[in-house]
């Protein structure tokens, strides 16, 4: 268990829970040191007293708050310790709220409130089963390092938790940074719920939210000590650099997230549709059909071009009577000499 970084008690109308305060988390982050290229000599910073031009050691160190250029007013820690705060070795807890109505951006680091020895074991259960059971956080005043602080107080297994919190003047107002008036469909927020829906957890536990940053930089670390060359980095996956159409990104967003967890994207039950948007096909115009043009037929009576008739077969016996019809008479008894026939057999070849 860490050591504790703070002691006093949680004060809630009469009752008072001793406590100390130990770190939540911890920062498993990969620190560097700053050294000289020519000799590998470490790089620190010294502290120095800019009228003597000397170094100076800590207990040689104090702190104040500087009026003007050449006046300073020394305030110690004794000095903090005394201000006539009730806050001052108490996190006083002034309400009681759902957590739901506590802005997130207004909460901070975390830290454990152990109970302090056996006196302080019994209202510690009491405040943390009553927090339990009424689903609520306590809002709570407390001062650390020299000021006065906000800080919310909720259930954590057995433990209750103490997070740092930001005063109201604290957080900037975001009204400058919002885009322009813009009009969203109905379909497009359908689409965009229907990816929240495939993207849906219930736990923050696995590969997605895993530190890769401080894995590859200690791999890296690992590889440069044996003096061998890293694992190259994959190429990302190319994306367009703007967004046409936001309806078919939601859809092949949709798609790769069901890919993904290895779903089916045509399931049966499967809710999770985007639909197009209405008038986004193209119509054909009005008469025309695909194919029109070729099934074009010839009017009734006409004579087949070429020795073809319809339907792209060859002329049938037919059609010798109608080669009889000529205006010379020369033609007429060579066509009566020739077999029935004879002429559209020689043309049938043109047919094919």
């Amino acid at each position: 268990m860490p050591r504790s970084i703070w002691s006093g008690a949680i004060s809630f109308g009469l009752v008072t829970v001793p406590i100390h305060v130990v770190g939540a988390t911890e920062d498993h982050s990969i620190r560097f040191h700053r050294y000289h290229l020519a000799d590998q000599g470490r790089i620190r910073t010294r502290k120095v007293c800019e009228l003597e031009d000397r170094e100076v050691g800590s207990d040689e160190i104090g702190k104040g708050y500087e009026l003007a250029t050449s006046q300073i007013v020394p305030i110690t820690d004794e000095d903090l310790r005394e201000l006539p705060l009730p806050t001052a070795r108490a996190i006083e807890i002034v309400a009681f709220v759902p957590l739901a109505s506590v802005d997130p951006i207004r909460i901070g680091d975390g830290y454990y409130l152990q109970p302090d020895g056996q006196v302080a074991a019994k209202p510690y259960k009491l405040l943390r089963q009553a927090l339990a059971r009424s689903s609520k956080v306590a809002v709570a005043r407390y001062a650390w390092s020299g000021r006065e602080r906000l800080g919310l107080l909720r259930v954590r297994g057995e433990a209750i938790v103490l997070h740092a919190m930001r005063w109201p003047d604290e957080i900037r107002d975001p009204s400058s940074l919002t885009p322009p008036p813009v009009e969203v469909s109905e379909e497009e927020i359908e689409g965009a719920l229907a990816l929240m829906d495939t993207m849906t957890r219930d736990d923050l536990e696995g590969d997605e939210f895993r530190d890769t940053y401080t894995e590859a930089v200690a791999e890296l670390i690992e590889a440069k000590r044996e003096h061998r060359r890293p694992e190259t980095v994959p190429e990302p996956e190319e994306r367009p650099g703007q967004v046409l159409d936001l309806m078919a990104a939601l859809q092949q967003s949709v798609s790769k997230a069901k890919e993904s967890r290895g779903e089916d994207d045509h399931a049966e039950g499967d809710h999770a549709e985007v639909r197009e948007l209405p008038g986004r096909k193209k119509k054909a115009p009005a008469g025309k059909t695909p194919g029109a043009r070729g099934a074009a037929k010839k009017p009734a009576g006409e004579k087949p071009t070429g020795g073809r008739a319809t339907g792209g077969k060859a002329t049938s016996k037919k059609a010798a009577p109608r080669k009889e019809t000529s205006k010379s008479t020369a033609g007429k008894k060579t066509a009566a000499k020739e077999p029935a026939g004879k002429k559209a057999t020689t043309r049938r070849p043109r047919s094919a």
